[in-house]
């Protein structure tokens, strides 16, 4: 039997919630959609690339999603040095890269569980907590990080988007 990529039940957007509530209802939404736009799909259809010479795949994206993850709230926000998983740390396009090397039923789970470490690693601080950004040198604090994620899986959930209509033709939000 091939393995195809689970159906996800995506709550819906935040409405009337505090700010705290609403940030994390937010990062949520945009988590489950990115593995709503991989739902049914092979790990070959996940490793279809978009268009040559560009090198992104519904597969990349949900990789890179679990580094941007770890790095952002583990790495960054609690000082836990996590390395990444899809290739050398020097190269930061590996993500994107050599696909077939983690096959896509083990690269979901990563990502699920990446996003726990995250929510766990924010979940009793402050949105005024601040933390010095690795490689930028600069003073931010958790609701920057927050805000920074919701953006960040807003553009590559774009990404998904026209990734998807061109493996099979399926649209929708």
């Amino acid at each position: 039997m091939t393995w195809t990529a689970p159906e996800i039940e995506r709550a819906s957007a935040p409405k009337l919630l505090d700010e705290r509530a609403s940030l994390q209802g937010w990062l949520d939404f945009h988590r489950q959609t990115l593995l709503s736009k991989c739902t049914g799909l092979t790990h070959e259809q996940l490793a279809m690339r978009s268009a040559e010479p560009s090198r992104l795949s519904l597969l990349g994206l949900v990789r890179h999603m679990s580094e941007v993850e770890a790095w952002w709230f583990r790495s960054n926000l609690r000082g836990d040095l996590a390395h990444g998983f899809y290739g050398p740390d020097d190269n930061l396009e590996g993500d994107f890269e050599d696909l077939d090397a983690h096959p896509a039923e083990g690269v979901f789970p990563r990502f699920v569980e990446e996003c726990r470490l995250a929510d766990a690693s924010a979940a009793a601080l402050p949105l005024e907590t601040t933390f010095r950004s690795i490689g930028r040198g600069t003073e931010l604090d958790l609701r920057w990080l927050y805000l920074h994620m919701i953006e960040e899986y807003a553009r590559h959930n774009g990404h998904a988007d026209i990734l998807r209509e061109r493996i099979d033709g399926v649209t929708g939000d």
